[in-house]
Order: C-alpha cells, then sequence, then structure tokens
C-alpha cells in the first residue's frame, strides 16, 4: 500500500508541473511570435502571466527531483545515469531561458532577441522533458555489468520518441493558448483573446493527431504499455469526450457581449482530460519505472522513511496549498493587475 501512495505522489507532481509548465513556457512562446504585432496586446498579455507564475512553476520541479530521490532512492542513481545527458542539456536550457527571461524585462534595447531566446528554449524544453517518458519504456536503455546506459542512436532514431516530443510541444501550444485566451477573456482584451482563441482551434487538433501517433508507434516499439492502456480503453474514451468538450467551448456562445466561447470551460475540461489520460498511461507503466529492471518495489524507501517523508509532505502541503491558491485567485481575478500597461484611454 505505501509504495503504491509514493508512486501516486510522484506522479501527481509530474502532473502538476507538466501542466503548469506547459502553460508557462507556451506564454513564452507567445510572447516571442507576437512581439511585433503591438495592435493585438497578445505580447502584453503572455507576459502579464509570465511574470508571476514562472517561478512558482519552477518550484514543482524541484519537488519533483525532490520526491524521486526521498521515496525511491533505489531508482534515483539509475535514473540520474540514464537521463544525465537529456537531463544536463534540459537544467542548461531552463537556466538560459530564467535568465534571458529576466534580461528582457531589464534591457529595453535588448528586449527582442532576449524573448527570441527565452520563447525558443521553452518550446524545446517540454519536448525534451518528455523525451523521459519513451526512455523509461526500456528500449533506449541498455543493462549490462549491474549498470545503465542511454543509447542515445536508438533513442534519436525513434519514431515514437519524436511522437511524443511532438505531443508535448503541440500540447504546450494549445493549453498556454487556451490559458492566455482565458486570461485575455477576463482582462477584457478582445483583440488579443480573439488570437489566443485563434491559436487554441488550430493547436488542438494538432495536439490530437499527436496523441494517436504516440499509440500508434508506441504499440509497434512498447507493446507491453500500448496493450495495458488498451485494458482501460473506457477511461481514453472518456479523456477523448473531454478533449471535445474543451473544443466545444472555444466556439459555444459567450455570456460576455462581444465574445465568443467560454474559454474557462475549455480550461477546466481539457485540464481532466490531460489527467485522465495521463491516469491510464500511468497505471500501465506500474510496476516500472524504467522496463523491465526497476521496479517500484525494488526502488522504494524504507517503509518508516516513507511515512516520516509523507508527514512532512502533508504538513508542507497545508501551508503552501492554500497560498498557491490565494496567488492563483489574485493573479486571475485583481482587476487592477490586468489592467497594466494599458493605454491611458483603456483605463477611463
Amino acid at each position: 500500500m505505501d509504495v503504491y501512495l509514493a508512486i501516486s505522489i510522484l506522479w501527481g507532481f509530474v502532473f502538476i508541473y507538466s501542466i503548469m509548465a506547459t502553460m508557462d513556457f507556451g506564454a513564452g512562446f507567445w510572447s516571442m511570435i507576437y512581439i511585433n504585432k503591438t495592435k493585438t496586446r497578445a505580447t502584453n498579455i503572455a507576459n502579464r502571466y509570465l511574470s508571476p507564475t514562472w517561478e512558482v512553476t519552477n518550484t514543482f520541479i524541484v519537488a519533483l527531483v525532490v520526491a524521486i530521490y526521498s521515496l525511491f532512492p533505489k531508482a534515483a542513481y539509475s535514473l540520474g545515469t540514464i537521463l544525465l545527458i537529456p537531463g544536463s542539456i534540459i537544467l542548461l536550457l531552463l537556466t538560459v531561458r530564467s535568465a534571458f527571461l529576466v534580461f528582457s524585462h531589464i534591457a529595453e534595447e535588448y528586449k527582442k532577441p532576449l524573448t527570441y531566446i527565452s520563447g525558443l528554449c521553452g518550446i524545446f524544453i517540454p519536448g525534451l522533458l518528455i523525451s523521459v517518458l519513451p526512455i523509461t519504456h526500456g528500449n533506449f536503455v541498455d543493462f549490462s555489468n549491474g549498470g545503465q546506459q542511454l543509447n542515445l542512436v536508438r533513442l534519436f532514431s525513434s519514431m515514437n520518441a519524436y511522437a511524443f516530443m511532438a505531443f508535448a510541444i503541440s500540447s504546450t501550444l494549445f493549453l498556454s493558448s487556451l490559458l492566455l485566451a482565458d486570461y485575455s477573456k477576463a482582462s477584457n482584451e478582445k483583440e488579443a483573446y480573439d488570437t489566443y482563441r485563434r491559436d487554441a482551434l488550430i493547436m488542438g487538433p494538432v495536439s490530437l493527431i499527436t496523441a494517436f501517433l504516440i499509440m500508434f508507434t508506441l504499440k509497434n516499439e512498447s507493446g507491453w504499455i500500448y496493450d495495458k492502456m488498451m485494458q482501460n480503453l473506457p477511461v481514453l474514451l472518456l479523456s477523448l469526450f473531454l478533449f471535445l468538450v474543451g473544443g466545444l467551448g472555444l466556439i459555444l456562445p459567450s455570456l460576455k457581449p462581444g465574445y465568443r466561447g467560454m474559454p474557462r470551460l475549455s480550461v477546466i475540461a481539457v485540464t481532466l482530460q490531460y489527467m485522465t489520460a495521463s491516469y491510464v498511461y500511468g497505471r500501465a507503466h506500474l510496476p516500472y519505472i524504467v522496463y523491465p529492471d526497476i521496479t517500484i518495489h525494488s526502488a522504494f524507501t524504507d517503509p518508516n522513511s516513507f511515512r516520516a517523508v509523507f508527514i512532512t509532505y502533508i504538513v508542507g502541503f497545508a501551508i503552501l496549498f492554500p497560498g498557491f491558491v490565494y496567488f492563483w485567485s489574485l493573479f486571475m481575478n485583481d482587476k487592477r493587475y490586468q489592467r497594466i500597461k494599458r493605454p491611458k484611454a483603456d483605463l477611463k
């Protein structure tokens, strides 16, 4: 029981970070794309989202790493060895993105090139992060002499790995455009809302196509996890239904005059859709952390240590979670902040 509770905590961190990070990275990319289109104020909206959230998002990747070392310490060495090269590249890109994002708000004369670099880094990071998943399927890891080594040649010649990367990038752009559409509507920025709503309508079908591409290539390259996912086909169909609800939310009539669509409904439905899909994938992945040698049972920490860590997590989240909720409510509902950087004519 303890080991399944531990892996649920770890997968919860993975899901929370994946949702928050995709919205964060995508907002940086859209800020880069629309930096020269001042009439839509799309970059202004993206920067207003990025400013208070990127630091909060990065705390979850720290929590994820700590969770791996505290809950599954026997897997930490293996994962550290296997992911040494992709992990180092990810950390480098995160550092560059964070630094250039800060400097882009300080050095006005270099704002555009700094924004371009941080935006491009932000779109590459999700693709590299999700490459961890196909790596754990075991096809690209050589187990020999009690050690593990990542075979980069096999990894970068795998269609399944590229399907995962394409899914991560398309999902990043889809989720971020949804959230920015919702935030634009709350900020009463009609042009920006229309822009991000259009982007969401384009990227939604693209992300769905890449999801089907993952399943198609998964069947050929990692049949063991594909077969186990198909055992939860009703939940996958529920995920598809939630995706359709999210798309419908973008075309339904709006209660707000002058707008079309209900982006808040779409954000909630699509987030639930990703949650159900990740549940199916995570359950199918059990009991393996890295197939076929590293399982949650063999890598689990001492039960007494787990209980102590679990109590610490409960206390920590009891303290932090209300703060996160309060922060998010202020960010989405504070009218003064939503009106920052508008022309004076708009403030009258």
